[in-house]
């Protein structure tokens, strides 16, 4: 050979993928030689192998004992492609070709099909010679033909699996195929165990063969045996159930029998022999382990089962099938531990317990392994099955449908039920595939069983060419870590969902709304209304849609839930309404299904709240809120603004910009009331919130109604407004009025036109304010003269009108006055004629006495009629205007020399007041806790009914309503009435001796 055509020989070889290429020539030489097969011809197929370095070094070995066979399977083009392929992809074929070269012959039609499990069976108790259960001669020949005629099998089934175009497609069916296979060689063990343990055998037996023949022995396959997901190179887990022919033999002398049958069986696979073991037998998950007796009777099985077992051995019984032996006795077996497994979730603890489990796993890999573990690592195989078997474990105890042995069956038929979403379930379906096409591939390499990665760049290369999933070592590498992060996030999101905990944790007779006593159930539990709560429930999980399926899971728990409200039947329809407004969102069937906290949530706040339940019909979208809490915090003001703006950019006509700006404002009132209700607000921040969206909604109608009334040549027309009472104390609660002034300023206007002006745009700002649900009442009675004054005024005429007829009360209402919205400058000058009045430097008496006089006649006279004056949250004694009008009169008194009193706020008042030494701190504390709990039960009662009241209602439900909100336990409206009581005297005493005396 030229030079030229050898480097040219060399560059088809490197092409074709092998490595040492000197090497390389050198074997393609002697092969040549052996067989007289043309090299062109030799190397057509190494193109198809992982290693064909490694794949030619095996056929020269065997040439080199046995040309013929090699020369045989490389004449043929299947026989070739399969050859290459296999011995590429495992070490371990190549030496048991070494030791039986003549086995190579039967890969020139391998690769096209799977074998049946008929045909697995068929040809493994034909190596064996059985006949009726007994094999011909129970010798130690019968163990060593099972395992090469196994290998032979085992070569066919990796043949298919390693030609195939989809190895990740094919893996379900090629695992089922090799745990077929394992249960064959199993059946064939026992066989030769049979007659070997026979008097009469050819190695001489302890046993009549009329009772070995009357023993019964069912080997039930257990993991990935049983769910027919096996590996090439696995540990067969099984259980071994024994028993006997009555009418022959006894159990006892059956369970003897048994046991010796059962360690024969797993000799004849693992013992070392000629052939080298096929895999280990593993008894180990029996009862009581490896310290347990190895065969038991079924009825001893289960009796353990109910007295001793551990959450773990019926999660390990999911996958039990019988693999081998007697098969009415393996059948027997399995459907009588069908109902303990399915129960077991219900244990206390049971979820518990298995991630724990799933915990030590990972906490007991060797730190230098975590990287590499394809089976037991984080993201590795093992999250996937764990997750798995726990979602099919706890759901189910009510729905049969779920209860499959195998893990990609598993995952079809959860996401059909709606256990997991469809995006969640593909992830894990093709990654579980991939992973376990990569753990097979490992595994041929050597027949050996390892979960390892290879840690070096040529066996990253060679896996990735074996596995056809990347295109190089590094990528397979980078594919590996990809996948981990995707099975870890979904594996914990779906392991560790509360919502497991929930449902396993029902009680029996709540797994099912189905039954006759589902009427008596909800009213047992709390529903005052069970028959149209029944409807509801029917109509929120009748049909076939995904919907309806997946709120036939959740209801249960739901129901449990909304029972633990105030108002569960309120609840109930809320939520009905909402689930029907949405349809089928994707994102909110997955939030109920996949965040527990997010859906208790959304139970706590319906049966907790009208007010909320009301606004979320109009707005169920807000149901997203509660699966991350930081959208339940308060929006800032700027942000509101800046949204507010943008939306009246968008909108040219003032209607379409005031919708907008109304359905901000309900949309941020549902945000704060769902924070308040779920302890995300604190009372400050509510009432913070709830100014911030007040201001933010009227400070957008003003833009709009000015961009519409003020015309062009207006000038310099400046307008304001102010908020009062407990808006300007930025103090709001659910159902506050709005107390507002408003004045403007109109240098270069005929005053009349001005006037004019001013009161169009009042009466268009309270015009476009308006909304039906969600009243937002603005309201002008603290101006100048009360009704009987102009809406708005000048500043000039606010001026003159406090110079000369100011009553004290009006200088008492201005203490709590704030501009917000409209001209700056005007709020400025506004604010320092306010100042004046509110802070005057000498204090007039006979004004003290006048606010004291109005005080007494307002106790007196403002009362609605029929109502309880001890139960008026404002106007009662000791409640918010005793305490307001208390430290308003020391503003007045002191305001002018103690800064700190100059301020809206009413606890700030009072604060500075304390620290001033106005107040003892005994007194500033009662005072104030009388003035927060009568706020909080004035938004409390509005949240609880969905109605503004200032009045604590006498009936005992909405007590006990309004005191859930308040955080109390269930049935504490004596305790929250108590409490209410005892702090308003405390703080009407100190209010009379302050105020009055």
């Amino acid at each position: 050979m030229s030079s030229g055509d050898r480097s040219s020989a060399l560059t088809e070889l490197a092409r074709l993928g092998f490595s040492d290429l000197g090497t390389v020539d050198a074997l393609l030489d002697e092969l040549e030689a052996a067989i007289d097969v043309p090299r062109h011809d030799l190397i057509a197929a190494a193109g198809g192998a992982a290693d064909p370095d490694a794949a030619l070094a095996g056929m020269v070995r065997v040439a080199r004992r046995s040309a013929a066979p090699v020369r045989d399977v490389l004449g043929t083009e299947r026989g070739s492609r399969v050859v290459w392929a296999l011995l590429g992809a495992s070490d371990g074929f190549a030496d048991f070709y070494l030791r039986h070269p003549d086995e190579l012959l039967h890969l020139r039609d391998a690769g096209e099909r799977l074998p049946t499990p008929e045909e697995l069976t068929s040809e493994l108790l034909g190596a064996v010679g059985a006949v009726e259960g007994f094999a011909s001669g129970g010798t130690e020949a019968e163990w060593v033909a099972l395992r090469v005629r196994y290998r032979r099998l085992l070569a066919a089934i990796a043949g298919y699996d390693l030609l195939h175009a989809d190895p990740v497609g094919a893996v379900k069916d090629v695992a089922a195929r090799l745990a077929d296979a394992a249960g064959a060689a199993l059946e064939a063990s026992l066989a030769v165990a049979r007659t070997r343990i026979s008097t009469g055998g050819a190695v001489g037996g302890l046993f009549p063969r009329e009772q070995v023949a009357a023993t019964r022995l069912a080997i039930i396959g257990m993991g990935k045996s049983g769910a027919r997901e096996l590996n090439y190179v696995s540990d067969v887990d099984v259980i071994f159930v024994g028993g006997a022919d009555e009418d022959t033999i006894d159990d006892s002398r059956a369970i003897d029998i048994a046991t010796r049958l059962a360690v024969q069986t797993m000799r004849g696979i693992s013992s070392v022999e000629i052939e080298p073991p096929l895999w280990e037998v593993d008894a180990n998950l029996r009862p009581e382990g490896k310290q347990g007796a190895l065969v038991r009777t079924l009825d001893s099985h289960l009796s353990y089962y109910d007295r001793w077992a551990k959450s773990w051995e019926f999660q390990a019984l999911l996958k039990a099938r019988p693999l081998a032996g007697d098969p009415e006795l393996g059948e027997q077996y399995v459907s009588a531990v069908q109902p303990k497994i399915w129960t077991s979730a219900a244990r206390e603890n049971f979820v518990d317990s298995v991630q724990r489990m799933r915990e030590r796993v990972t906490e007991h890999i060797p730190p230098d392994e975590v990287a590499y573990q394809l089976k037991l690592g984080p993201g590795g195989i093992r999250d996937i099955e764990f997750t798995v078997q726990l979602l099919q474990l706890v759901h189910g105890l009510t729905d049969d449908r779920i209860r499959q042995r195998g893990t990609l069956d598993a995952i079809e038929v959860l996401v059909a039920g709606g256990y997991i979403g469809r995006p969640e379930a593909g992830v894990f379906a093709h990654d579980y595939r991939a992973l376990r096409v990569l753990e097979h591939r490992m595994q041929l390499r050597a027949l050996r069983r390892t979960h390892l990665m290879p840690a070096t760049p040529e066996g990253l290369r060679i896996l990735a060419r074996a596995s056809g999933l990347a295109d190089g070592g590094q990528k397979l590498w980078e594919l590996w870590e990809a996948i981990k992060r995707e099975v870890r996030d979904i594996h914990v999101r779906l392991f560790y969902r509360p919502l497991l905990s929930a449902v396993a944790s029902l009680p029996e007779e709540g797994r099912s709304l189905s039954t006759e006593q589902a009427h008596d159930r909800l009213a047992a539990i709390g529903f005052r209304n069970p028959a149209g709560a029944l409807r509801h429930i029917g109509a929120l999980t009748s049909g076939l849609s995904r919907k309806a399926t997946i709120q036939r899971h959740l209801m249960p728990v739901m129901i449990q839930w909304f029972a633990e409200g105030a108002d569960p039947d309120y609840g109930l329809l809320a939520f009905r309404r909402i689930s029907e407004r949405l349809g089928d969102s994707p994102w909110f069937l997955r939030m109920l299904r996949d965040s527990s906290a997010a859906a208790q949530s959304l139970t706590r706040v319906l049966a907790g709240s009208r007010f909320i339940g009301e606004l979320m019909e109009w707005i169920p979208e807000a149901s997203a809120w509660l699966d991350d809490e930081e959208q339940l915090h308060p929006r800032r003001g700027v942000l509101l603004q800046d949204e507010a703006r943008a939306i009246q950019q968008r909108h040219s006509g003032v209607e379409d910009a005031v919708r907008a700006v109304r359905s901000i404002r309900r949309r941020e009132i549902l945000r704060t009331a769902m924070g308040g209700l779920l302890d995300v607000q604190s009372i400050e921040e509510v009432a913070g919130s709830l100014t911030t969206i007040t201001e933010v909604s009227i400070q957008a109608t003003l833009r709009a109604v000015r961009r519409e009334l003020v015309p062009p040549d207006a000038g310099d027309f400046d307008f304001a407004i102010i908020a009062m009472g407990r808006f300007g104390g930025r103090e709001l609660g659910f159902g506050s009025d709005a107390d507002i002034l408003y004045v403007y300023r109109a240098p270069d206007m005929d005053p009349d036109r001005g006037q004019r002006l001013a009161l169009d745009i009042v009466a268009e700002l309270r015009r476009r304010s308006e909304d039906f649900r969600l009243p937002l009442d603005l309201d002008a009675d603290l101006r100048p003269e009360g009704r009987n004054g102009p809406l708005a005024r000048s500043l000039e005429a606010y001026a003159e009108y406090y110079r000369r007829w100011s009553m004290s009360w009006e200088a008492q209402a201005l203490l709590r006055a704030r501009g917000f919205a409209g001209s700056v400058n005007l709020i400025r000058d506004f604010t320092a004629l306010a100042d004046a009045v509110r802070y005057p430097a000498t204090v007039d008496p006979h004004g003290i006495r006048e606010i004291k006089r109005i005080k007494a006649r307002v106790e007196n006279e403002r009362l609605p009629q029929g109502i309880d004056r001890a139960r008026h949250l404002k106007l009662g004694p000791g409640t918010l205007s005793d305490v307001e009008w208390l430290v308003q009169l020391l503003q007045l008194e002191h305001g002018a020399r103690i800064p700190g009193l100059r301020t809206t706020s009413t606890m700030g008042a009072l604060h500075a007041a304390e620290a001033a030494g106005l107040l003892s701190p005994v007194a500033a504390e009662r005072l104030g806790e009388a003035w927060r709990l009568a706020s909080r039960l004035r938004s409390a009662n509005t949240l609880w009914s969905g109605q503004t009241s200032d009045v604590l209602p006498t009936d005992r439900q909405q007590l006990d309503g309004i005191a859930r909100i308040l955080g109390y336990p269930p049935r504490s409206a004596s305790e929250i009435e108590e409490r209410y009581f005892a702090t308003t005297r405390r703080a009407r005493r100190i209010f009379e001796k302050l105020f009055y005396g």
